[in-house]
């Protein structure tokens, strides 16, 4: 199982995510580190565990804002080992290429159209399947198409994110039920190694973690039993 650190930006800092609020994401406060900029979260974060990958949420960009492109394809240069999964919403998608897997999220999505053609000139991307107080976010339908999506899904619980409620182990038991080879990512909830080892148990292909790491509900050592060799 793959384990990926998530990175939220807003207005050039890492913010603290809690519950998909935006409006009300503060810049992270961490006993890992003591600023919240993205080059010393990175750092604090790598120095937690030895993670491979690494999901950034551009929410300026997501927002229809400019976003952090700069600062981001920045960072790729200084962890060239570290391989990032970049949220920056839809418009941004073309600018991503060669600096990170796109992550599409259906709630930056017009049409369940729009979807094909970004996976038609972004084939590794993957899609985020977003949901926001047990309501879907996206075009309507595109939920029930499972033959519209790429080979690599994640479903983002928004109203768990930053949470510590615990992953939503129902609707991902559901998700491997109908598409059983897709390779799925949970996200939002994970409280500690006992989440981790419900989610290994229900398939899924990896976790993305924040509050966790950052409250320090998840060491090096909890982790290191579920994580890829």
């Amino acid at each position: 199982m793959k384990l990926i650190p998530v990175i939220d930006l807003k207005g050039g800092q890492v913010v603290a995510a809690k519950r998909g609020h935006r409006r009300h994401y503060a810049p992270l406060r961490s006993p890992l580190c003591s600023s919240s900029g993205l080059r010393e979260v990175v750092d604090a974060l790598l120095g937690r565990y030895p993670f491979d990958s690494l999901y950034i949420a551009d929410l300026d960009a997501i927002e229809g804002g400019a976003g952090h492109l700069s600062r981001i394809a920045s960072l790729s240069v200084q962890f060239p080992d570290l391989t990032l999964w970049l949220d920056a919403g839809v418009t941004h998608i073309d600018a991503i290429s060669g600096v990170a897997r796109p992550v599409i999220g259906t709630e930056s999505l017009s049409s369940p159209d729009q979807l094909g053609q970004l996976l038609g000139g972004h084939p590794d991307a993957l899609l985020s399947l977003d949901y926001r107080d047990e309501r879907f976010v996206g075009p309507a339908g595109l939920d029930a198409r499972p033959e519209l999506w790429p080979g690599s899904v994640i479903l983002m619980t928004l109203a768990r994110v930053g949470s510590a409620s615990g992953p939503d182990t129902e609707r991902l038991a559901e998700l491997r039920r109908i598409i059983p080879e897709h390779r799925i990512y949970a996200a939002g909830g994970v409280r500690g190694p006992e989440d981790l080892a419900a989610l290994r148990d229900l398939g899924v292909e990896g976790v993305l973690v924040a509050t966790a790491l950052h409250q320090g509900r998840l060491t090096a050592s909890d982790m290191a039993p579920f994580c890829e060799p």
